[in-house]
């Protein structure tokens, strides 16, 4: 299996695997590195209500589990409607038979946007969605950056990794939110 962290179209050694651009890497565990931060999976406002807004626990999503989880600077977006998250929805046949048991898009936006969006793209039946409505995740992960000058305040770097138990076994990060060469399925599926 390849492990390795991808930024535009370079490709780093071990050593280099996310150090710089994030701050976990290949090896590094997501649940420790992100500790007491929990996702928000994505739902209308009456199950928000009826869960009493509830939140995912990290463990629960990565325990024991083989998942792809791919981040993206916002939920009706450009790049993330047209490409990221189709690239998902038409290879989720291939992650099945690699035995992952979930593939996760993640987003600095609130639960309900992420709900709206995922039934408007009809990905929600492949793809699970889950809000970092107040970019604790990324910002833990050091995945975070500043889209002010976009209009769209603090956001995700656009990435992917592929991570079995907790541990990251390869991560990619686009070297600019616009860009779509290394977070896409086909390279994540080649790392599997």
């Amino acid at each position: 299996m390849a492990s390795a962290l991808v930024r535009g179209a370079r490709r780093f050694p071990p050593a280099m695997w996310g150090r710089g651009f994030a701050k976990v890497a290949a090896g590094d565990d997501i649940v420790a590195a992100a500790p007491d931060v929990a996702l928000q999976k994505a739902r209308s406002w009456d199950e928000g209500v009826s869960s009493n807004f509830s939140t995912t626990p990290l463990k629960d999503l990565f325990q024991g589990k083989k998942v792809v989880i791919f981040g993206l600077p916002g939920a009706y977006t450009g790049v993330c409607s047209a490409q990221h998250v189709p690239s998902y929805q038409k290879n989720i046949d291939k992650f099945k038979a690699k035995g992952v048991n979930s593939v996760i898009c993640v987003a600095v936006n609130d639960p309900y946007s992420m709900n709206a969006w995922a039934e408007k793209l009809q990905a929600k039946d492949a793809i699970e969605f889950y809000g970092d409505f107040d970019g604790k995740f990324h910002k833990s992960l050091e995945l975070d950056i500043d889209l002010s000058a976009a209009l769209l305040g603090p956001r995700s770097h656009r990435w992917s990794a592929y991570v079995e138990d907790g541990k990251i076994k390869a991560l990619n990060v686009e070297k600019a939110p616009s860009e779509f060469k290394v977070s896409g399925a086909e390279v994540i599926l080649d790392q599997i």
